[in-house]
C-alpha cells in the first residue's frame, strides 16, 4: 500500500465510523461515586454522643443556617452582607459571564447565516488590458451567505458541554463565597461581642481593684496595713488598667471587618452591640451522614462541576483528531450599476463543502488530547481532595463543639468558688486574719475564671458556626 492510501484509508474509515455512528469523542461523565465513611470521628463524642443523629430544634433544615444562633441582629448583618460584599458580587459577575459564554457556545450547534453587502471599483493594470481593453468598472452586490459545521465527532457537543460544567462550577462557587460570607459575618459578631464581654469583665475587675486599694488604705489610715500593702494594691490596679486597650483593639478590628464584609467603610457604618447573651447555643448536632455531605457543600459540588468540565475537554481535544466537514452555501445579487442590483438578471449563489483531517502535525494534536486527560486526573484528585477536607473539618468542628460544654462547666465552677473565695479573702483580710497579697491573689483566680468562662463561651458559638459551616449550611437563594 502506498503512503498515500494509507491515511487516505484512514480518514474514509474514521469519516465512516463518525457517519454511522454518530459518534461523541471522549469519555462520558459520570458523578463521582459514594465513597465516604459511615461516621465523621473515629471515636464517639463524649458529650454529643447522644444528640449526634438529632436534628437541630434551633432551625429546621429548610431555613438559613445562621437561624440556629436565634439572633435577630445578627440575621440582618449576614443579609446586608450578602447583598453588598464585593466579594459575593465579583463572584456573581464572573458566573454571570460564564453562563454567557456557555450560551455563546451553543451558537455553534447551528447553521450561521450573515448578511454579506459589498461594493467597490476595480481598475486593471496595462499587462491585462490586452487586445480587449477591459474598462473600470463599479459593482454591487448583496446576499446572504450561511455556513455549518457537520458536528460528527461531537466536538462542538463537548465543547458546550465544557462551558456548562464551567458555568455551573462557578454557581456552586457563587454559593460557597455566600457561605464563607455569611460565616465570616458570624465570626466577627462573635468576636466582638466576645471583646465586648471581656471588657466588661475587665471593668467589673478594675470596681474590685479600686474597692481592693480602698480597703488597704483604710486599713493602712487604721494602722492595720503598712506602706508595701498599698502599693500592693496601687500595683494591681494599674496592671488591670493595661488588659483594656488589646481588648479594645479586638473590638474595634472586628467592627471594622463586619464593615468591610457589609460593603461598607468602617467610617460609614455602625456594627450592632453583639453581645454573647443574645446568642443561642444548640444542644443538639444536625444531622447529617457523611455520605449526604457531597451533596451539600458547595465547594464539592464545585469540584465535581470542574471534574465534568475536565472530562468534556477530553473530548474537546479527541474530536480535533478526526475530520472537519464544513458546508457553505450564498446566494446573492450582483450589478455593475446600483440601479439593476435587483434586476431579475442580477442573482447568483454557490454552494461550497469542504472537508479537513490531520495528517501531519508533529504529534501537536495527540499530545493536547494526553494533556487533557492529564488535567482530568488532576481534577480526580482536586475533588478526592475536597472530599477529604470536608470530612476533615467536620470531625473537628464536631469533636470541638463536644469538648466546649464541659470546657464551659469547668469554668463556670471556676467563676462561682472563686467568687466565694474573693469574698472569704476580703473578709478575712479586713478581720485581719490575711494580708494583701491573699486578697490580690484571690482577686487574680476570680479575674482569670471570669475571662475564661467569657472566652469558652465565644469559643462554643464559633465552633458551633464552624460545624454548621463544615455540614453545609444552606443559605438562601437569591441572597
Amino acid at each position: 500500500m502506498s503512503l498515500w492510501n494509507e491515511p487516505r484509508s484512514a480518514l474514509a474509515a474514521a469519516l465512516l465510523t463518525a457517519l454511522l455512528g454518530g459518534c461523541v469523542a471522549g469519555p462520558n461523565f459520570r458523578p463521582p461515586a459514594a465513597d465516604a465513611p459511615d461516621r465523621f470521628t473515629a471515636a464517639p463524642l463524649a458529650h454529643l454522643a447522644g444528640t449526634q443523629a438529632a436534628d437541630s430544634a434551633a432551625a429546621p433544615v429548610s431555613s438559613p443556617w445562621w437561624f440556629s444562633l436565634n439572633s435577630a441582629r445578627l440575621d440582618t448583618t449576614i443579609r446586608a452582607a450578602l447583598a453588598h460584599n464585593q466579594d459575593l458580587a465579583a463572584a456573581r459577575a464572573t458566573l454571570a459571564q460564564l453562563q454567557a459564554l456557555a450560551a455563546a457556545s451553543e451558537g455553534a450547534e447551528f447553521p450561521r447565516v450573515d448578511l454579506d453587502a459589498s461594493a467597490g471599483h476595480q481598475r486593471y493594470g496595462a499587462a491585462f488590458l490586452g487586445p480587449q481593453k477591459l474598462p473600470a468598472f463599479t459593482f454591487y452586490s448583496v446576499g446572504f451567505g450561511v455556513s455549518y459545521l457537520f458536528d460528527f465527532a461531537g466536538g462542538v457537543r463537548r465543547t458546550v458541554e465544557q462551558q456548562r460544567a464551567l458555568a455551573q462550577a462557578q454557581q456552586h462557587e457563587v454559593e460557597a463565597a455566600a457561605l464563607a460570607v455569611s460565616g465570616n459575618v458570624a465570626h466577627q459578631a462573635l468576636a466582638a461581642a466576645s471583646a465586648r464581654g471581656q471588657i466588661e469583665s475587665v471593668e467589673a475587675l478594675l470596681a474590685d481593684d479600686e474597692n481592693n486599694l480602698k480597703l488597704v488604705r483604710d486599713a493602712f489610715e487604721a494602722g492595720g496595713a503598712n506602706r508595701v500593702d498599698v502599693l500592693n494594691a496601687q500595683s494591681q490596679l494599674a496592671n488591670d488598667q493595661t488588659l483594656l486597650p488589646p481588648l479594645r483593639r479586638e473590638l474595634n478590628s472586628a467592627e471594622h471587618a463586619l464593615a468591610l464584609l457589609v460593603g461598607q467603610a468602617p467610617a460609614s457604618w455602625t456594627a450592632p452591640d453583639f453581645r454573647l447573651d443574645e446568642f443561642e447555643p444548640v444542644a443538639s448536632v444536625p444531622r447529617t451522614l457523611p455520605a449526604e455531605l457531597a451533596h451539600r457543600r458547595p465547594d464539592i459540588e464545585a469540584a465535581e462541576a470542574q471534574l465534568h468540565a475536565a472530562t468534556a475537554a477530553v473530548g474537546v481535544a479527541s474530536a480535533n483528531l478526526y475530520p472537519q466537514i464544513t458546508l457553505t452555501a450564498s446566494a446573492s445579487l450582483q450589478a455593475t450599476v446600483l440601479h439593476s442590483l435587483f434586476d431579475s438578471g442580477s442573482g447568483a449563489g454557490g454552494l461550497t463543502g469542504s472537508l479537513t483531517q490531520p495528517l501531519f502535525d508533529h504529534g501537536a494534536l495527540r499530545a493536547r488530547e494526553r494533556a487533557a486527560r492529564e488535567a482530568l486526573e488532576a481534577s480526580w484528585a482536586d475533588y478526592r481532595q475536597v472530599v477529604l477536607h470536608s470530612f476533615g473539618q467536620v470531625a473537628d468542628a464536631l469533636e470541638a463543639l463536644d469538648e466546649d460544654q464541659a470546657l464551659i462547666d469547668s469554668e463556670q465552677s471556676a467563676v462561682t468558688i472563686s467568687g466565694e473565695n474573693l469574698g472569704l479573702t476580703r473578709e478575712s483580710y479586713t478581720a485581719g486574719n490575711s494580708g494583701v497579697l491573699q486578697v490580690l491573689e484571690a482577686q487574680r483566680q476570680s479575674q482569670q475564671a471570669r475571662l475564661g468562662l467569657v472566652r469558652a463561651q465565644a469559643q462554643r458559638f464559633a465552633d458551633q458556626v464552624d460545624l454548621q459551616l463544615a455540614l453545609g449550611g444552606r443559605v438562601p437563594e437569591g441572597s
